[in-house]
């Protein structure tokens, strides 16, 4: 039973706001009341430069990466990890350290499928680095990628309950997106 711990430890690892954590020790705007407000990589890169999105990045896809590794070197359930999964990105999109609002989650998942399958990680990454290169729009990248996790989650690890909480995080993700949508179907992306 002990192994049920995992889940509330993902969600206040999830809770911690790498951008603005990273901001503050930088001395930039809180992200929240800057640029987009979003505290994620992309909005710290609008109003901090590279280094500081780039630390934010990693930062958001560690807290996605640690809790589900650790449960699945523990040996936890598939059905347990997926939990771990959605737990630790709950915590980014609703932080219980900053008033429940948080980022949009793609370097969070991104976090959470390495967590599950190196491979799948990889794979989000892939389709995000060849969407980008095309389109150059980081919002386009994240959506591709995001809706082919679920089909990538059935063909590299072929579990219902990995597959379930990639398709969820697809649905929050997009949903978190709805505002890029509407510019990306206007041209305005």
């Amino acid at each position: 039973m002990i192994e049920w711990l995992f889940v509330p430890a993902a969600y206040l690892i999830g809770s911690i706001s790498s951008a603005i954590i990273i901001c503050r020790i930088m001395g930039l705007p809180d992200p929240r009341e800057q640029g987009s407000g979003n505290p994620g990589a992309t909005n710290v890169m609008r109003i901090g430069g590279k280094k500081a999105a780039a630390i934010t990045l990693l930062g958001d896809l560690l807290k996605g990466l640690i809790p589900v590794y650790a449960a699945h070197l523990s040996g936890v359930t598939d059905e347990l990890l997926a939990g771990v999964g959605l737990a630790a990105f709950a915590g980014h999109l609703y932080p219980a350290f900053f008033n429940f609002k948080g980022g949009k989650g793609v370097a969070t998942s991104i976090g959470v499928l390495l967590g599950f399958s190196w491979l799948l990680g990889f794979a989000f990454i892939g389709t995000w680095l060849l969407i980008y290169k095309i389109s150059k729009i980081s919002s386009a990248s994240a959506l591709c990628a995001s809706i082919l996790s679920p089909v990538y989650a059935w063909f590299i690890v072929g579990d219902a309950a990995i597959v379930g909480a990639a398709t969820i995080m697809m649905v929050f993700l997009l949903w978190r997106h709805k505002s890029n949508i509407q510019r990306l179907l206007a041209g305005e992306e």
